[in-house]
């Protein structure tokens, strides 16, 4: 199955990066996090990917038009520097199609404009690019192939706990309980979609709003409860987290390795 990245935002929560180069492109480890997503979606054999391009696209671009194979994998060197033996490959059998989908669309434009790259495919994969997941990829698409929906996504529990606050009008607060985050589930991402998700999504619409809310009514929008690991890339402190993760090699949603 094709593989749609949203890629374009402004990643605005990770100011202490994404002022220079897109979030996607933010490092996990050695490598950037949507590298990180692309090869969890080939291990499971789907690898023609299609970025929704956006904010500074170009270094994304560039990243993949100078891939160096030797960064994460074993080389032998010789004759002086000028020959290279790779022992290993990670993107030589990838398709991936670059596509301009506008610096401030959201993601329901982002997936009209790349319709033409998706056409004939009576299902692809969808997702954004700065989350990771160990998902049992194979068995989420069989339970949706089975659900008869047109759309779905994974839920998951959110991995901070908040508190709710009701105030009156006047800003007097009236109470304040802790919600944890074994109460409730959140979109984690990681969409499965059918061609007719393009009769319920019109010009200017966000995917999640109000497409979704036409499914919902007409009982065609599904999820999958996942309860591995799952994390996003939102913030600055997620980042340190997930680089700690891979320094300690505590690296869950690599499942290739």
């Amino acid at each position: 199955m094709k593989v749609v990245l949203f890629c374009g935002g402004l990643g605005t929560r990770l100011r202490e990066h994404s002022d220079t180069i897109p979030k996607p492109l933010v490092n996990v480890g050695p490598r950037p996090i949507i590298w990180h997503l692309m090869r969890y979606y080939a291990h499971f054999g789907h690898k023609d990917f299609i970025l929704c391009l956006g904010y500074r696209g170009d270094l994304i671009r560039e990243y993949f038009l100078n891939y160096d194979e030797c960064l994460t994998n074993d080389f032998t060197l010789s004759d002086g520097g000028t020959r290279i033996e790779l022992h290993g490959r990670d993107i030589a059998d990838w398709r991936i199609t670059f596509v301009d989908t506008g610096l401030h669309s959201n993601l329901g434009e982002r997936l009209r404009r790349v319709r033409p790259y998706v056409e004939g495919e009576p299902v692809f994969l969808a997702n954004y690019s700065d989350g990771l997941s160990d998902l049992p990829l194979d068995r989420y698409i069989d339970a949706f192939m089975r659900s008869g929906a047109v759309a779905s996504f994974i839920s998951v529990r959110p991995s901070q706990s908040f508190h709710a606050v009701t105030s009156t009008p006047d800003g007097r607060v009236t109470s304040l309980k802790p919600v944890s985050a074994s109460d409730y589930w959140v979109n984690g991402g990681f969409f499965c979609l059918r061609q007719e998700i393009f009769d319920v999504l019109h010009e200017g619409e966000e995917l999640v709003e109000q497409p979704f809310q036409r499914l919902i009514e007409a009982g065609r929008l599904w999820t999958y409860r996942h309860t591995g690991f799952w994390a996003a890339m939102d913030t600055f402190k997620d980042k340190i987290l997930l680089d700690r993760m891979h320094a300690c090699e505590q690296r869950p949603w690599q499942l290739w390795r």
